[in-house]
């Protein structure tokens, strides 16, 4: 993330701030001083812009036993002007949980501003901090392969909406990658395929509204600039696998990263094993070598690319008609329906992108519970850790497109594609051939079986002599149909599949593409990340009473404020705490009232109860995992010590005022 450093001379080193150095008041409670705003820790360099919502911290006050918290858009703090107000902080951090609009000003348009609550008096407000929040910089290309758009991931976008400028649509992905499939569906010549031309811009969430004062909040970036892709000729020959790209390439290797966004499959050439070339493919995804069970199904699509959108499949043709105008326009978004494998099952699982909304996790989820009838004498799991906090989710959130983690390289997914027909297009209707066929008989002489399948039904004759039938079997100048005929026949007689629409079939099993040497292997793996260097981004009160960050320390009083580097695919997080760390059993958190707390931002004031070492660990939701489990992998425990304080503060009288000073305690 690049943002613009203003460095402030009055903001030394955290670490460097005592109690003692706080500025007094008239009043007998010291005003608190240093506050400013950070991303992951307290420490970082000095900047009054951001690009989300940041976290905040200032010098602590002796004798302060809460402090009051507020965000505004105006420097006076009149009350309509606040968005954030939180008067229950009893550390010297604050982790608003707000979407901030993006919004600028001559310096700035965003103050915040926090006063010190004793328990019999309150301090005068602080000097204001001001700042601004402004959108990343739009995505930038990056180096792609053919049928592939690809660009600079945002870090905490929530998806991205690409703009296909001569093809006249807008697509919503959750990755960083967008297939082509508009430009070479049904036509694949370089006038349709050779330049492309788009625009992307980031999304990202507003899902907690509320900002005191109601101001709107925009929920995109900017649009990039127009950038234009080329693509060479389409290759033809064997199928042959490229890899899968997201921010990362992979070629299925153990030494090839993992994915932590879904990413693009991309392959070359374009005949069957058959040696037949075709014009449509579909990536079928696997957990085993031999591709038997089947866990993801991509689109029918015509480019040497694939990748999940949210605004679902193209509208393919239903008909010999349709394709002819498929030919010479681009295809809209809809729907497939007729979807079969080679040995004429219907595809299960149906293509992502077709299918329903998942229903987004708005109540803690908890851990793996006992399997059914496991649990003993019939006692709750005390691990589920699932309760009653909640949130509201609003909106399309598309379909479940995202795949699950997996511990790559020792696991993973295996991949392939297959060619597909789409059988009516061509053919589909015919004549009896010679010797006609007659009553009662089973087999139909056809002058022409192209364009019909097992399982189609069939119409043979017209008006009161005419049989129906479903094929059974497809032989050389002949169809079987499952039931004998009713009428006599004659030569030239009409046979005409039923309704005459087009079913998308697989060219051949995925299990003979992947015994033939056509399979990749790809891992998926969307961990946050908690620390540099080693070091967890926390900040707190240490405690000698100073306001600092784990750079410095390993020892906090009080509740630290934790932060976390966004999770690529992630919608929304959950934060557990734990006195150990194996196993890792969550502690009741007072603000949900069970085993955890849910949270869109990337920061959290932990409320740890009492000293000694805790245990933290956050994991991501994505929406778009199927209903029920759309919980990501959980980061690595990090270790945190709460530790009593090595302070104490004295109270004494002069001019009448209450003075504070701070002393070691033995």
């Amino acid at each position: 993330m690049t943002v613009r450093i203003v460095r402030v001379a009055s903001l030394l080193a955290l670490t460097a701030f005592l109690l003692g150095a706080a500025s007094s008041s008239l009043a007998g409670v010291a005003t608190p001083t240093g506050l400013h705003g950070f991303l992951l820790r307290a420490d970082e360099p000095a900047t009054t812009t951001f690009h989300s919502t940041p976290s905040f911290a200032w010098n602590p006050v002796p004798g302060a036993a809460t402090y009051q918290f507020q965000i505004a858009t105006s420097s006076t703090f009149r009350d309509n002007g606040i968005l954030y107000d939180d008067r229950t902080l009893t550390s010297p951090v604050a982790a608003p949980t707000i979407t901030l609009p993006w919004i600028t000003g001559s310096p700035h348009s965003l103050y915040a501003r926090v006063r010190a609550i004793t328990s019999s008096d309150t301090s005068p407000w602080s000097a204001t901090y001001g700042f601004d929040v402004v959108p990343p910089a739009p995505p930038a290309p990056l180096p792609s392969y053919p049928g592939v758009l690809r660009w600079t991931p945002i870090p905490g976008a929530e998806g991205y909406e690409v703009w296909l400028i001569d093809a006249g649509k807008q697509e919503f992905v959750k990755t960083n990658v967008l297939d082509e499939r508009e430009f070479y569906t049904f036509h694949q010549t370089q006038s349709w395929i050779g330049t492309v031309r788009w625009r992307v811009r980031a999304t990202r969430w507003d899902s907690v509204k509320q900002r005191l004062n109601g101001i709107p909040v925009s929920q995109t970036g900017a649009w990039s600039p127009v950038y234009s892709s080329t693509n060479p000729p389409v290759t033809s020959g064997p199928i042959k696998l490229v890899g899968t790209v997201s921010d990362v390439f992979s070629n299925g290797s153990a030494s090839s990263p993992a994915h932590e966004l879904m990413p693009a499959f991309m392959w070359s050439g374009n005949q069957s094993l058959a040696g037949t070339p075709e014009e449509l493919f579909r990536v079928e995804v696997f957990t085993d070598s031999q591709c038997l069970n089947r866990v993801y199904t991509g689109s029918v699509v015509g480019s040497p690319a694939w990748a999940p959108r949210l605004t679902g499949t193209l509208a393919l043709p239903a008909s010999a008609a349709d394709v002819a105008t498929a030919r010479s326009s681009y295809l809209g978004d809809g729907t497939e329906t007729n979807d079969y494998s080679f040995d004429g099952d219907k595809m299960d699982p149906a293509p992502a992108e077709t299918l329903p909304q998942a229903q987004p996790t708005t109540s803690l989820p908890g851990d793996v519970p006992a399997f059914p009838g496991t649990a003993p004498n019939g006692t709750p799991d005390p691990l589920a850790s699932g309760g009653s906090q909640s949130i509201q989710v609003s909106g399309n959130l598309g379909p479940p497109v995202s795949l699950w983690d997996v511990d790559w390289p020792q696991s993973g997914y295996y991949w392939t594609v297959i060619p597909v027909v789409p059988v009516g297009a061509v053919g589909g209707s015919t004549t009896v051939a010679p010797p006609g066929v007659p009553k009662g008989s089973s087999v139909i002489p056809v002058a022409d079986s192209t364009g019909f399948r097992v399982g189609d039904t069939i119409t043979i004759g017209s008006g009161a002599t005419a049989d129906s039938g479903t094929i059974s079997a497809i032989g050389a100048g002949s169809i079987t149909i499952s039931s004998p005929t009713v009428n006599v026949h004659p030569i030239n007689d009409t046979v005409q599949r039923a309704g005459g629409s087009i079913d998308y079939v697989d060219a051949e099993l995925p299990q003979d593409a992947c015994a033939a040497g056509r399979v990749q292997r790809l891992g998926i793996d969307s961990e946050p990340s908690l620390t540099s260097a080693q070091t967890p981004f926390a900040t707190g009160l240490s405690s000698s009473g100073r306001l600092t960050s784990a750079l410095h320390t390993s020892k906090f009083y009080g509740r630290p404020l934790i932060a976390w580097t966004p999770a690529f695919g992630a919608d929304l997080y959950e934060v557990q705490y734990s006195k150990k760390e194996y196993p890792f059993t969550p502690e009741v958190d007072p603000r949900s009232q069970v085993k955890g707390y849910m949270t869109f931002q990337t920061s959290d004031v932990l409320p740890l109860s009492g000293a000694g070492t805790w245990w933290y660990r956050v994991r991501g939701i994505d929406f778009n995992l199927p209903t029920g489990v759309q919980q990501m992998s959980w980061s690595d425990p990090e270790e945190i010590v709460v530790s009593k304080p090595v302070f104490k503060v004295s109270t004494g009288s002069g001019s009448g005022s209450k003075k504070f000073k701070i002393i070691g305690t033995k």
